[in-house]
């Protein structure tokens, strides 16, 4: 694909989204999406606020603590390429935004693509691996998941990152002392996944840390803006954000994190019209969030 062909398929993706994004406002009318930002709580905004400053305090720690030879000493920094990796991930379509993070890492502290890729792709399945345990643990039942399945689903979840742990261990075993440019390629990249217990540990505890705040967060937000419960709220968060973990994701993620929150909140809720306005509104918030940590993190330093 030429550059010039890439540059008119994106904005020929970003006209769609303005279509469908118009399309929503004159279909719920802009009276009723704006009507619970009028009527929330101040305080109940600062909350949500609050606590999602958090999570990107809590993420930066995720990647800090992670690598924390190179990193020492440089957590504002590190705090400056979260941001700008968060908001790049909201903007650009089929997660190319992942690609700032291996770029931003080399960029800031010379680590190579071929030690952060491998990270990067850990910390996703991590992510999906605790939201997914979360919407489970939070919505099966209002889903209509029997007892069974629910219980064996949420097993096979717990059980993933202590599997890809010990198949991590196993490849690498099996590549020592091995010849060539693709085996030795493959042994650092092994090599940057977690190798002893105490990082696999810690690596899941900042996953989970980060994934209860931020979902507390916007569940707090969609049952402020919505008649909805807190619990139903994080339901629809899930649903959202599940959006932003697959590769499924469109131009801003508009109309698809639309459709992850009314995909797991449409059954609470039977009003179609309430659904899409409090989806909106909660991507709005989460892309506003996003917007403010990188804008205000401009301010801090690159490290030298």
């Amino acid at each position: 694909m030429t550059a010039k062909r890439g540059l008119w398929l994106t904005w020929l993706g970003w006209l769609l989204v303005a279509v469908l994004l118009g399309g929503a406002v004159a279909w719920i009318g802009p009276g009723r999406l704006l009507a619970p930002w009028l009527a929330i709580d101040p305080l109940a905004l600062v909350v949500a606020l609050l606590l999602m400053v958090a999570s990107y305090l809590i993420r930066t720690l995720r990647i800090t603590r992670y690598f924390h030879t190179t990193l020492v000493g440089h957590f504002w920094s590190a705090f400056r390429l979260s941001s700008w990796h968060n908001l790049m991930n909201n903007l650009l379509p089929m997660r190319s935004g992942e690609a700032a993070f291996p770029v931003l890492m080399q960029r800031y502290y010379g680590l190579p693509a071929v030690r952060s890729v491998p990270v990067l792709l850990w910390f996703r399945l991590l992510d999906l691996q605790v939201v997914l345990l979360i919407g489970l643990a939070v919505g099966g039942h209002l889903l209509g998941i029997p007892t069974g399945p629910l219980f064996l689903m949420m097993i096979g979840l717990l059980l993933a990152p202590l599997v890809a742990y010990t198949l991590r261990g196993w490849l690498r075993a099996r590549l020592t002392g091995g010849e060539g440019r693709v085996a030795r390629t493959l042994a650092v990249m092994l090599d940057s996944l977690p190798d002893r217990r105490s990082r696999f540990v810690a690596t899941l505890f900042w996953t989970w840390a980060n994934w209860l705040v931020k979902l507390a967060a916007l569940g707090w937000v969609l049952a402020a803006l919505a008649p909805v419960t807190f619990v139903e709220g994080v339901l629809g968060a899930i649903g959202g954000d599940l959006t932003t973990v697959l590769p499924i994701h469109a131009p801003g993620g508009f109309g698809t994190y639309e459709a992850g929150v009314a995909l797991l909140l449409g059954p609470v809720v039977a009003d179609a019209r309430l659904v899409l306005a409090a989806a909106v509104n909660l991507h709005l918030f989460v892309l506003g969030t996003a917007l403010l940590a990188a804008g205000l993190s401009l301010g801090i330093p690159r490290p030298r």
